[in-house]
């Protein structure tokens, strides 16, 4: 067999044929690392035929094709099913993402302990023993006599043991221990995970097998090993929320069978993880006393809205450049947001450092936290409280304008069933309808936040 050697970005993947100090694809330093390639038969180097288990067929037209709806099994966690789009679906490959201890393992032991009452299951570990999962189950109190285990890291002998197996869900843990012989360098490797990934997605999507693949994060919290590894699967999941913290959130990144940025909340406990069926409730369970900088905003989350409380505080800064923190929210976009009020309210902070928090670990992307951001900024500066029965969300333009923004009726109903009185929302937002027990104060533009 011949040998090649080429150099692997540990970042982003891109091959190179000799070493470089900066990739420059993505830009990092020394991420290159030398991998030796071994040259195989071409029928075993077809790793991409037939890649979804069909044969090679004439092209069809769109309205030619037969739609077939898609079989789920339920996890019998309903969280799971809602983030995996209302349950797994036969031939799936799901990716897994989190920080080391905050439930990845536990949650699929306990997912697949479910699934192998009524279908046969394989729970494959590269980095724990049988004993070591024999012993979470025990402790979690899980008894099931379906469910079969296997410690393997290579990756044909894993394909060999499902070809006799036939499990219809198959759990990888984790795609950075499981090494191919077609590739000489170490398990963890860029090729190596890529070229084990691939195999076990042609597996999954030949024989039908529903596939989890867990998946190490970086100090950054991205998923390590290349980017194309979440082009590969169907879905990405990632754990989100603090390793210390009681709870933990899972968002769906990625899904082809269901809705993206989609969340389950779930609570760590000493039988692993409990879904939690009512997450504004939880995130407003241990609201203070009534205190400025505090504000209730409904986040739009995947298909349901979520009540969360969004913190500011504005202090006297001493430094040259005031610090301008955030948790849960994008940094830019507060600096953005900072001058906006500046600019049309006359409202000063160039002077003061600002951080902002979202309660509760949650991470939001979309700019209904814009209004509650400056209100919360506003309250904090002026010393002000905003009363806990008010709630607020809406998008601030450059030229201070308050934007719409989705599903406004589904955030004012979750607001009244959660007992709110009053809600600061955009013009365009207030329902033609009055709403019964809720005090509507539509705004234009951001100079009349100074009156509330």
């Amino acid at each position: 067999m011949k040998t090649k050697s080429i150099y692997s970005c540990q970042k982003c993947g891109s091959q190179f044929p000799k070493w470089m100090g900066q990739c420059t694809e993505c830009g990092a330093w020394n991420s290159l690392i030398e991998e030796t390639l071994i040259a195989s038969k071409p029928e075993k180097n077809q790793r991409f035929a037939n890649y979804a288990g069909e044969k090679a067929n004439l092209p069809l037209k769109l309205d030619q094709i037969e739609i077939n709806q898609l079989e789920r099994a339920s996890t019998e966690i309903g969280e799971l099913d809602r983030v995996l789009g209302g349950g797994l679906v036969t031939g799936s490959v799901v990716l897994v993402g989190g920080d080391p201890g905050i439930g990845k393992s536990t949650l699929l032991l306990q997912t697949l302990i479910n699934l192998s009452k009524n279908n046969s299951a394989l729970y494959v570990s590269g980095e724990e023993s049988l004993q070591q999962i024999a012993m979470r189950a025990s402790r979690l109190s899980l008894k099931s006599d379906n469910l079969k285990l296997l410690a393997a890291t290579q990756v044909e002998k894993i394909i060999e043991h499902a070809k006799q197996e036939k499990p219809e869900i198959l759990v990888i843990d984790s795609i950075q221990t499981i090494y191919t012989d077609l590739l000489q360098s170490a398990p963890g490797g860029v090729g190596q995970v890529r070229e084990s990934a691939a195999q076990l997605v042609r597996f999954a999507k030949q024989s039908g097998t529903a596939l989890f693949i867990v998946g190490h994060v970086t100090k950054d919290g991205a998923l390590a090993g290349p980017r194309v590894l979440e082009h590969m699967v169907d879905a990405v999941l990632y754990f989100e929320g603090e390793t210390h913290s009681r709870y933990r959130i899972i968002r769906a990144i990625k899904n082809r069978f269901g809705a993206v940025n989609e969340l389950g909340v779930f609570a760590m406990t000493d039988k692993g993880l409990k879904e939690i069926h009512n997450p504004s409730a939880l995130f407003l369970s241990h609201l203070p006393e009534q205190s400025p900088g505090s504000v209730i905003t409904s986040t739009w989350e995947g298909t349901r809205p979520l009540l969360v409380e969004l913190q500011a505080l504005v202090d006297e800064s001493r430094l040259t450049n005031p610090r301008r923190v955030t948790l849960g929210l994008e940094q830019n976009r507060l600096s953005m947001l900072l001058a906006v009020l500046h600019r049309h309210t006359g409202i000063i902070t160039y002077d003061q450092d600002v951080f902002i928090n979202m309660v509760g670990g949650m991470k939001i992307t979309e700019t209904a936290a814009d209004l509650p951001l400056l209100l919360a900024v506003s309250s904090s500066l002026r010393n002000k409280i905003i009363p806990r029965t008010t709630i607020a969300f809406g998008e601030v333009g450059l030229a201070g304008e308050i934007r719409p923004v989705a599903n406004g009726q589904e955030r004012l109903k979750e607001a009244v069933k959660h007992g709110f009185k009053t809600a600061i929302i955009p013009e365009a937002n207030a329902p033609k309808q009055k709403i019964s027990d809720l005090e509507i104060i539509p705004i234009k533009n951001i100079t009349e936040i100074s009156s509330i």
